[in-house]
């Protein structure tokens, strides 16, 4: 007979705080209480001005052309008064080097500032949040609205709420284009319905994008999707700052009259209203610590000082601090990793300056003919060169052709010309060896295209002289 496995008793113990609640209690969506408040203000002031920068810029025009257009087809980008070409993009691979090293910086410093403040998604999530508000009512609307069986009220109500977001997705949807398309045409060809498929096509893309992701995704972005929210911690160390709930002071938690001192009963400052949960675009409750879903926007840290202010708490229950101030020490603003990840941004920064000004407003490219040699009526070795020139100024400029340090050379074809602003021209020449007998089979020469009125104005490119040895 086989023995019996034991049994013993195992008491169960209540928790010490209550059941986290989440942000909504109907459902699986995140219903946000409306609040006010320095961090909230900040937010919508730095939202509003982005928002206006992005839907405001593509309409600007600069010179007789749109101020600020990537224009793959010609192969052109605009930025008010500079053209950058193809040959610039390390200037673009330098600009974003410094944006990344930007936002390691910020991230070493302040945390997530950047999702909670600056971040598209979290920006389109606040706004389609506020249209929320606007046709649907406060939370509490809300929740009833979505537990309510449908009716016209309703219908009417969710109607108008997604006529907003799906206006405000179209709208995102042509300005993002309109960066890489002339906005003007296109938003005329939208409106007449005569869109061609390849505008049509991207439009309905970046709409959908913007209904799909601020509408209905919106936290799963940040906390399933986007990638920061992995290696953030990684950036992290004990002077950073990030939004935390100061334990000691607030607990124990739980309500009491206005009047009553939190010594006297034996709590601490926190009474449990649940405002920070429910004020939180991502549901989780900060006073559980640190947490992935955080991005940092600090709504519930208006929320919390306001209620301070109701019961006569001294602010900053919940606050950008460091786990270093927590634990009782002083937060280090400057160390290591900071200075290092600054001195590098600024490093990258000041060679960016000073690459756009040291940018050669003539780009001159040498491509070499197919065939290795031949030998013209004068009986001289000559090889065939295209250079291809380009005026990246935003005037008309006249160019003298060279070849720079190249005795025994004679460049033949045309060596002036003049070309319009952003003018691409291909000038067929050849180059003859002078010499009865090269020094070698393969030599460099190098082509210079130099502006005659502005001779600090150049650009030089080198290729290969191919002739016999024996003749």
């Amino acid at each position: 007979m086989s023995e019996r496995i034991p049994v013993r008793t195992v008491e169960i113990h209540e928790p010490a705080h209550p059941k986290k609640v989440k942000a909504n209690a109907s459902d699986t969506l995140i219903h946000t209480r409306s609040f006010t408040g320095l961090f909230r203000t900040l937010r919508v002031s730095g939202a509003g001005f982005l928002f206006l920068a992005f839907f405001g810029t593509v309409w600007l025009n600069w010179g007789g052309r749109q101020a600020v257009l990537w224009d793959l087809a010609e192969s052109k980008f605009h930025i008010f008064g500079a053209t950058f070409w193809p040959q610039d993009f390390i200037l673009l691979s330098a600009l974003l080097i410094i944006c990344a090293f930007g936002l390691f910086a910020i991230t070493v410093f302040a945390g997530r500032v950047w999702c909670g403040y600056t971040c598209p998604q979290s920006s389109f999530t606040w706004l389609f949040m506020w249209c929320e508000k606007v046709t649907e009512g406060e939370r509490n609307q809300r929740i009833k609205l979505q537990a309510a069986p449908w009716s016209l009220n309703k219908l009417a109500r969710r109607s108008a709420k997604h006529t907003l977001w799906l206006g405000i997705s179209v709208l995102t949807g042509l300005t993002f284009v309109g960066y890489f398309t002339p906005v003007r045409p296109l938003a005329a060809e939208l409106l007449s319905w005569q869109m061609g498929g390849v505008s049509l096509f991207w439009v309905l893309f970046f709409t959908g994008a913007t209904y799909l992701n601020a509408g209905w995704l919106r936290e799963a972005v940040c906390m399933h999707m986007c990638p920061y929210a992995r290696f953030q911690s990684v950036m992290f160390d004990k002077d950073t700052l990030t939004i935390s709930y100061d334990a000691a002071r607030g607990e124990n938690r739980g309500p009491r009259k206005r009047e009553v001192k939190p010594a006297d009963v034996g709590l601490g400052d926190c009474i449990d209203c649940q405002l920070c949960v429910q004020v939180c675009p991502t549901g989780i409750d900060i006073r559980d610590g640190l947490q992935m879903e955080c991005i940092g926007c600090a709504a519930c840290i208006d929320a919390c000082d306001s209620i301070m202010d109701k019961m006569g708490y001294a602010r900053g229950l919940v606050s950008y601090t460091s786990e270093q101030q927590l634990q009782g020490g002083k937060t280090h603003l400057l160390r290591p990793r900071l200075i290092g990840y600054s001195a590098v941004l600024l490093v990258m920064i000041a060679a960016l300056v000073v690459a756009l000004i040291e940018r050669p407003m003539v780009s001159l490219d040498v491509t070499k003919d197919r065939g290795m040699f031949r030998e013209n009526s004068q009986g001289l070795i000559e090889n065939i060169y295209s250079l291809k020139v380009i005026n990246k100024t935003q005037q008309r400029q006249d160019y003298r052709l060279e070849l720079v340090d190249a005795e025994g050379f004679q460049l033949q074809g045309k060596t002036e010309i003049s070309l319009a602003p952003g003018e691409i021209s291909d000038v067929p020449v050849s180059v003859a060896l002078l010499a009865d007998k090269p020094a070698s089979s393969s030599q460099t020469l190098r082509f210079k295209v130099t502006d005659v009125d502005e001779p600090w104005i150049y650009s030089a490119a080198d290729s290969r002289f191919v002739a016999p040895l024996n003749r």
